[in-house]
Formats: C-alpha cells, structure tokens, sequence
C-alpha cells in the first residue's frame, strides 16, 4: 500500500482551540460544543454530552482539580487574611470562622469550574481516548 500527502491515513485531524475548550469546560459547558452540561452530578463528569452526543468518560482529570483549586483559594484568602490582620485586628476566632467560611465556599464554587477546564484542556489536546483515529484495539469505545 502506497500512502500520499492526500491519503486519508495522513490526514491531520482538524485542530481543537484549547483556550475555547478551557473556557467552556470552565463554564461546566461541553468542551466541544458549549452546548450541553459537562457534569452530570456535583463533580461526576457525564459519560456523553445530551447536546451533541460528544463521549466525555474519557477523562483522567484525577488529583489535578483540587491540587489547582488549592492553590487559586491559597493565592487569593492568604493575602486577605494578611489584609485583614494588618487593617482590622481581629480575634482569632474570627479569623477562624471567616476564613474557614471563605475558603470552603470558594473551594466548592471553583472546584466544578477548575475541573471542567482539565476536562476541556484534555478534549483539545485529544488525550486519554477523546481521539478515535488513536484508541487502543482493545480499548472499548464506551464506558
């Protein structure tokens, strides 16, 4: 078999915008068409897409959504418990409730939104199965 520059086995695939792909899933939108839900529960990324049907159980998102949403909260409460310390002087115990009560809402605000941008980040880089022409023969095409 002889292949050429137009031979569909040299075709590139058509290239995904990975800055878009990070904005949708951070909106919890599919990364593919900004459509549909990325998440079907709190955290639990749905197996496909109900808008266009783009499979999304590929995803390896793992350890880095809460290793990223720790840092995002630790950059921005550390400094205004610092602000707060240095304008205010408050009791310890109030910086004990506010500052608990500030970085556990941000952390659940950000984590869906953190995650869905790794998942959006993976989708456009084409990584962890979300590239058909790439699947392993015995990978399954579901889930």
């Amino acid at each position: 078999m002889t292949l050429t520059l137009d031979s569909p086995a040299l075709a590139l695939p058509e290239p995904r915008s990975w800055k878009q792909a990070m904005w949708r899933g951070f909106t919890c939108s599919c990364p593919a068409c900004g459509e549909g839900r990325i998440f079907g529960k709190y955290l639990k990324v749905a197996d496909t897409c109900a808008s266009c049907g783009e499979e999304l159980h590929h995803q390896r998102a793992d350890d880095a959504p809460p290793y990223f949403t720790m840092m995002i909260v630790g950059h921005i409460v550390v400094p205004l418990v610092l602000v707060v310390e240095k304008i205010w002087h408050p009791d310890v115990s109030v910086h004990f409730m506010l500052w608990t009560a500030v970085t556990l809402s941000m952390t659940f605000a950000l984590m869906p939104a953190v995650k869905g941008a790794i998942v959006g980040l993976q989708w456009a880089l084409r990584m962890h199965g979300f590239d058909p022409a790439h699947r392993d023969e015995g990978q399954p095409a579901g889930p």
